[in-house]
């Protein structure tokens, strides 16, 4: 990291996540999401990258409060940045596996649910560690509100294939009625490192938007 990018980790005091690895907090206590944004609706964005999405999410949405997880602090670190530079004030940050953040969101909070460019974990004896697995769907399904949307973006062909194939048995339902559902990006979209990286590199990002069911 750059000298910078260091001296952003110090705002880790204003909007880091406390209690929130099982060290901290062996009860499992839940967050207290009025505390922090008041009536606000709850969005969340797991493995947030460098933030470019999160952070235009934020300042386009200042009325919703938004909780993010990334394990790597270095993306943290660029994160900060862009949060000091745009002034948002309406996040959360967890420096962690986003596992520990679900444990502690409160059944049914999330209104909305971001998973950009995942990691593909391209080695087939690894596709068990990929987020689309029920070991991450069924907690992000319990935190998820009824009628609350669920958006995957990846460029990977067979990580779409495992994502149509377990995203639907965790109960959430595909919304798409015609290929431009999936081809092309959300109106709010904005393109991350990861996703120019991948259009540079010749492969096609696809867009998969996702519904749990009303109560």
């Amino acid at each position: 990291m750059r000298a910078s990018q260091k001296r952003y980790l110090d705002d880790l005091g204003q909007v880091g996540l406390a209690g929130i690895r099982r060290d901290e907090n062996p009860g499992r206590n839940k967050l207290d999401l009025k505390a922090l944004f008041g009536d606000r609706p709850v969005w969340l964005e797991v493995g947030f990258g460098g933030g470019e999405h999160l952070v235009h999410q934020a300042v386009r949405n200042p009325g919703v409060g938004f909780v993010a997880a990334e394990p790597y602090i270095s993306g943290v670190a660029k994160l900060l940045g862009r949060i000091r530079s745009t002034g948002a004030r309406n996040i959360r940050v967890h420096p962690g596996d986003a596992r520990d953040l679900m444990d502690v969101l409160p059944d049914q909070s999330v209104a909305k649910a971001f998973l950009l460019y995942p990691d593909p974990w391209p080695k087939k004896k690894h596709h068990r560690r990929r987020f689309v697995t029920s070991e991450h769907l069924d907690p992000l399904y319990s935190i998820m509100a009824p009628g609350a949307q669920l958006r995957i973006s990846t460029d990977i062909p067979d990580y779409v294939r495992q994502t149509m194939e377990e995203v639907p048995k965790a109960g959430f339902v595909w919304q798409a009625d015609r290929p431009d559902d999936w081809r092309r990006p959300w109106e709010d979209w904005q393109p991350t490192r990861y996703e120019q990286k991948a259009v540079r590199e010749g492969r096609t990002p696809t867009y998969l938007s996702f519904r749990k069911p009303d109560a």
